[in-house]
This record gives C-alpha cells, sequence and structure tokens, in this order.
C-alpha cells in the first residue's frame, strides 16, 4: 500500500496545468574530446553527441533496446558513466523534438537554438558527433557571466545534455521570443484582509507579518501548545493565499519516510500478472509539478505535526533547496541522469509544531535556519485574544476566558498551558458541556504535566470548583446549568 497516500489530503483536486510548453536543453560543446564544437554548430546548423563507441542508432528506439546497446558497446566503462550515456543518448534521440530550445555555453558566452529535425546516427571518424540534430542559431548571444541564476546553476550542472524545460520561458526572454507562460519572479501573495482576520479571532497586523516572512522566505511554522489553533491558522491563511485548490495537506509521524513526502518506488502490478516496482511521487513532487506549470499560481503545502517525523530522514537532499530555491540538485530516485530538481518559488511550505510533544530544540539545526518560526501560545498575543473575541462574536459568556486565563497562570511551563479551542465548540456551551470538556480534556492534559510529581493534586489544584474559588464566575455557573440557552446557538 503506498503511504503517502494514505498520510495526504487535499481539500479539491489541484488545478490542472492549462498550457503546454516546449521543451529546453543544455548541450555541451565547449570540450569535446579536447575541440571546441560549438563554432562547428553554428557553422553547420548542427547539435551533436559523441558517441564513439555506439552502434549506429535510430531515433526511435525504445530505451530498454538502447541500454543493451550501451551496456554491451560501453561495457569498459563504469556502471555510473554506463547510466550517464544512457540518460543522455536517450534524451538527445527521444525526449529531444523540433521546436524545442537548445543552449551552450563557449568561450564566455551562452549560445541559443531551436531544433529543426529529427536525430540522425552519422558516422564520424573522430568520434565527436555521432548523434546529431538540425537547429537554427539564433543572432542573439549573451555573457555567461550576466545569465540569471537558475540559468547559469543548470548551464554548470554535470552532463553533455541537461534538461532545462522549466527556465525554457525564461531562456524565451532571453532571446527576445514570446514566452508561453510569464515565469514567476515572485511570490504574488495577497495582503492579509480584515475578513480573515475577523474569521480567525486575530489582529489583521500579525497575519499580515505572516505574509511579509512568506514574501521573503516561502517557509513558515506555527510552534505552540495543543489547542493553540495552529493548524486552522495555517490552513485558513493558506487559503486565503493560494485558493481552495491549490492546498494540500500531509501529517509527518515517527515512520513517515522520503519516499512517502516525496518520491519512492512501490509495487506495482505489471503485465502477466507479475508484481514489479514503479515511481510514484508524493505529496511535495505531485504540488511542485503543477506549480512548475502554473507558475504565476501560488501553492501551499501544509505539513501539520512537522516535529514528530524524522525531518533529516523526511526531507533528505531536499533541505538545500529549502534556502536555495534557484540552484537544482539530483535527486535521490533520479529517473534520468540530467534531470536536476528545483524547488520553484511559488511552492510554501507552513508547518506547525506541537511543542507539548516534542520541544522544537530538538528539531534539526538545518531544518530550523531554513524557516521561519511563529510562537502560538496560550498566555502570548494573538492566541490570548483569540477566545474572548470568539465569545464575543458568538454571543457566549465572556467568563470562560477569564477561567482559561486563570488556569493558564496557574501553570508554570509554556508548553503545557491550555489553549482556546478546547473552549471553540458547541458542546461546550450546552448543559454540563464545560464540566465534560474540562474533566475529559483539561485535566487528563495537566495530569500528563504533573506525572511523577507526587507533592501536585491535579483535580484540587486546577478542577473546577477549584478555580471557580478563585474568580467570580456566575456566568460560568448559568452556562453548565443551561440558564443561558437563548445565547447558544
Amino acid at each position: 500500500m503506498e503511504r503517502a497516500s494514505a498520510n495526504a489530503s487535499i481539500s479539491t483536486p489541484l488545478a490542472q496545468p492549462s498550457d503546454q510548453v516546449l521543451h529546453a536543453w543544455k548541450v555541451n560543446g565547449a570540450n569535446v574530446a579536447g575541440k571546441d564544437m560549438v563554432s562547428v554548430w553554428r557553422r553547420k546548423g548542427t547539435v551533436s553527441l559523441p558517441a564513439k563507441l555506439l552502434r549506429p542508432v535510430h531515433q526511435d528506439v525504445a530505451r530498454d533496446e538502447l541500454k543493451g546497446y550501451v551496456e554491451e558497446d560501453y561495457r569498459a566503462s563504469g556502471y555510473a558513466a554506463r547510466q550517464q550515456k544512457l540518460d543522455e543518448f536517450y534524451s538527445f534521440l527521444a525526449r529531444m523534438h523540433p521546436g524545442d530550445l537548445v543552449v551552450t555555453v563557449s568561450q564566455g558566452r551562452a549560445y541559443f537554438g531551436t531544433v529543426t529535425g529529427d536525430a540522425e546516427y552519422v558516422q564520424s571518424s573522430d568520434g565527436r558527433s555521432n548523434l546529431r540534430r538540425p537547429v537554427k542559431w539564433e543572432s542573439v548571444t549573451h555573457p555567461s557571466n550576466d545569465l540569471p541564476l537558475e540559468i547559469a546553476s543548470r548551464l554548470n550542472a554535470q552532463g553533455d545534455v541537461v534538461d532545462m524545460t522549466p527556465q525554457v520561458d525564461t531562456l524565451r526572454k532571453l532571446t527576445g521570443q514570446r514566452s508561453a507562460l510569464v515565469p514567476a519572479t515572485g511570490l504574488n501573495l495577497p495582503d492579509a484582509s480584515d475578513d480573515l482576520a475577523r474569521r480567525l479571532h486575530v489582529p489583521r497586523e500579525w497575519l499580515q507579518e505572516c505574509v511579509d516572512l512568506l514574501r521573503d522566505r516561502p517557509q513558515l511554522i506555527f510552534y505552540g501548545p495543543p489547542g493553540t489553533g495552529k493548524t486552522y491558522i495555517a490552513k485558513e491563511l493558506a487559503r486565503h493565499l493560494a485558493g481552495d485548490s491549490n492546498v494540500k495537506i500531509v501529517q509527518f509521524h515517527p515512520a513517515y519516510s522520503y519516499e512517502d513526502f516525496f518520491e519512492g518506488y512501490r509495487p506495482a502490478q505489471q503485465g502477466a500478472g507479475q508484481i514489479g516496482f514503479e515511481l510514484r511521487p508524493g505529496p511535495l513532487r505531485t504540488i511542485v509539478d503543477y506549480a512548475n506549470e502554473n507558475p504565476d499560481a501560488v501553492y501551499v503545502l501544509i505539513i501539520d505535526e512537522m516535529n514528530r517525523g524524522n525531518l533529516a530522514k523526511i526531507f533528505g537532499e531536499l533541505y538545500f533547496l529549502l534556502e536555495y530555491r534557484n540552484e537544482g540538485i539530483d535527486l535521490l530516485y533520479g529517473s534520468v541522469a540530467d534531470e536536476q530538481f528545483m524547488l520553484p518559488r511559488n511552492v510554501i511550505l507552513i508547518g506547525t509544531m506541537n511543542t507539548a510533544d516534542r520541544s522544537i530544540a530538538l528539531v534539526d539545526a538545518a531544518m530550523r535556519r531554513r524557516f521561519a518560526f511563529l510562537p502560538l501560545h496560550p498566555s502570548e498575543a494573538p492566541t490570548s485574544g483569540i477566545l474572548r473575541s470568539w465569545l464575543q462574536a458568538t454571543n457566549r459568556p465572556l467568563a470562560v476566558a477569564d477561567l482559561l486565563d486563570t488556569l493558564n497562570a496557574l501553570i508554570d511551563d509554556e508548553d503545557f498551558k491550555i489553549g482556546p479551542s478546547y473552549f471553540m465548540r458547541d458542546a461546550v456551551y450546552e448543559e454540563r458541556g464545560l464540566d465534560r470538556v474540562w474533566r475529559t480534556a483539561i485535566l487528563p492534559l495537566l495530569e500528563e504535566f504533573h506525572y511523577g510529581d507526587r507533592g501536585t493534586n491535579v483535580r484540587s489544584r486546577y478542577g473546577l470548583d477549584a478555580l471557580r474559588e478563585k474568580v467570580s464566575l456566575d456566568e460560568i455557573s448559568d452556562v453548565d446549568n443551561g440558564e443561558n440557552a437563548a445565547d447558544i446557538d
């Protein structure tokens, strides 16, 4: 069973990509067996790959068939070199198509062209250009040290053929072509609204700070004890920023892995009743693919209970991309050697951490450096005002907020103070509802807090009757007796 699907949920299907884009490729020609081939390409209107040992092949060759040829023809090479050759040959022969863009670098300048025809195998005496395609080279060139970072980093990637499709629109702009899609130059995030602030019962200024933090670095974590509204605020903020259809939610746990989160091989039914394995995307890979197809849209991945998982195990090499969004990395399960993965800027990560389960001090230091952290503690703004605002908006007795404030004043550990969410349910305001939530939710939490502390009687210290003696709570009694039924919907 694929655990990624079992632990991921989404409110509605992600928006489908609306436009098809051509591919773009870097082809190395600056140093092919000691010769700069770029001047030859531009003079002859071609682009080529060295394949000195490869037997004659057709562009329609199947990958498995080509793999057999490479394994045999390059058997003296190491397995990693053979895998790279296979990936590069197959990309050049089968994945590259007429209309695709080609970019190469020679003597400090970048050159651009458009593929105009099919691939062919040509006998070459020097073995520098056995695989060829016709290309129309543009007159426009650019200094290689003056290219956008996302282009420069891909051009520096190892390999004779590198897929640059995610940068196709930037390449078109460099060559003066009209882009099929406008690339995302930044996060098009709306400001916090008064309506959102009213729905969440927090100040608009605090929500605007969340938005500003995400504009600066699109990774944010809400942390605090249970019941402080971390997940609810994360979901509502995400929907405000990206819309319902572009929000995905996952929940980490101790058994969650890289394969669940990003991608991994899973059992799959093959032909003739056989079982094999195929690479399946996880929630992060899925949302990134949509974001690449729709660079003007914002996508949000919410990671609930983030600190319950082994973050180093789950994120793996993706740590790097959280800090360097415009650079690419090789993937653990990369299907082709020239494919480098980039985390687009229009993907936002919002995490929640329950500090009662595990302190954020125990979270991997590399992870803490890559996220902005905002606390949600019951005795601090904005959390301290949420319950009172909700009670007023729903015409319920404000004395419940006084009760919560009194309770939290008795708790000396910030991570075990009680959040307002426990009291923001209709059932609490039914007959005996407050007493019920106190016995079944509040006191068990505090018993866990004082576990092993024989000097504290939890029920006498934190019981509802004990707190009534500390404050004037006539309205609380009215709630328990159901006498405020007119105020309770």
